[in-house]
């Protein structure tokens, strides 16, 4: 049985992944930690859980006591938490912020994408969780890269709000966010470091726009990204290709109809249409934010590192109403 610690539990990546360990047939919760909430009841903090988790937050987790440790907390804390604990040499660890992603020098974090890097995620101790908006869009256009054939990209991609996080904001709380739509963070979002990092990865030769525009949803969870590019491709052949890329990674599903979001909803499905408008390649791919964007694929690399079936507790049924 594998022992899993939480580090920062209070927020929606942390309360989704309780979700999913706690009907994880291999795990054992250790613990969960929260500053904020020391003492308090889980289910308190994440009321979904109330009935199935009996657990209490605590405030100094013993690290030795678990096998692998999933760090929840805001981005730029995870650098912090990692230079100031004294972490044991068989501890695995999953960082769900974007501290570790970019690749460098200073750190041994392998980027969690398993679409491109299930070999390494095997075998490594450390893992980066990819970004929500990263996740769908590079699964968009990895089967493309992989042949070398991407051109300027433009990306619309909407999320729901708790991509935002739990912290109330002027542009989170109900009375704004419902029935309303809004841009942001135009051509800037931080997503696009580890899209470009993957893109000259596999295309080295790349140097045009990734030209995104995210958006903010009025609804709570999910993803869809819309891109397209020029491509010589017909309908028939790009399909042909994304469906052969794919053909060994479970939670990639590509169709041949225009998908809608309540696919993915609580799952840790990926969901990809292709087809061919003029010179113009459209690809539209959906994901659960909180799920295959966070804590479902935190979960699958744990499977990973652990020898176990990348679906393992994954299992997960669609929201259909």
């Amino acid at each position: 049985m594998i022992k899993a610690g939480i580090i920062g539990g209070a927020g929606y990546t942390a309360g989704e992944l309780i979700r999913i360990l706690l009907n994880h047939p291999n795990v054992q919760i250790g613990f969960v930690q929260s500053s904020s909430n020391s003492g308090n009841s889980i289910s308190d903090v994440h009321c979904d859980l109330v009935g199935e988790c009996d657990l209490v937050f605590i405030s100094e987790p013993d690290l030795s006591t678990v096998d692998v440790l999933f760090l929840c907390m805001g981005h730029g804390k995870s650098v912090e938490f990692m230079e100031s604990n004294a972490i044991p040499e068989s501890l695995k660890i999953i960082d769900l912020s974007t501290d570790f992603r970019m690749k460098s020098q200073s750190h041994d974090f392998v980027y969690g994408l398993p679409e491109i890097h299930r070999d390494r995620i095997i075998k490594a101790n450390k893992i980066a969780n990819p970004g929500c908006f990263a996740t769908a869009i590079q699964l968009a256009i990895l089967p493309v890269l992989d042949k070398h054939q991407l051109t300027e990209v433009h990306v619309q991609a909407i999320t729901g709000s708790t991509g935002a996080g739990q912290s109330p904001t002027a542009s989170t709380h109900f009375s704004w966010r419902n029935n309303n739509v809004s841009v942001y963070k135009a051509f800037e979002h931080q997503h696009l470091n580890e899209i470009g990092q993957t893109i000259k990865w596999l295309q080295p030769e790349f140097n045009e726009p990734v030209n995104f525009i995210p958006i903010r949803g009025d609804f709570p969870r999910g993803i869809m990204a819309s891109l397209y590019f020029e491509s010589e491709l017909s309908t028939a052949e790009a399909r042909e290709l994304y469906k052969n890329y794919y053909h060994s990674h479970p939670f990639i599903v590509v169709v041949d109809k225009n998908p809608d979001l309540k696919m993915v909803v609580n799952t840790n499905k990926a969901v990809i249409f292709v087809k061919k408008y003029g010179t113009k390649l459209h690809i539209v791919s959906l994901i659960d934010n909180l799920v295959k964007g966070a804590s479902g694929q935190a979960v699958q690399n744990m499977n990973l590192m652990f020898g176990l079936s990348e679906l393992t507790g994954l299992r997960l049924k669609p929201v259909a109403f």
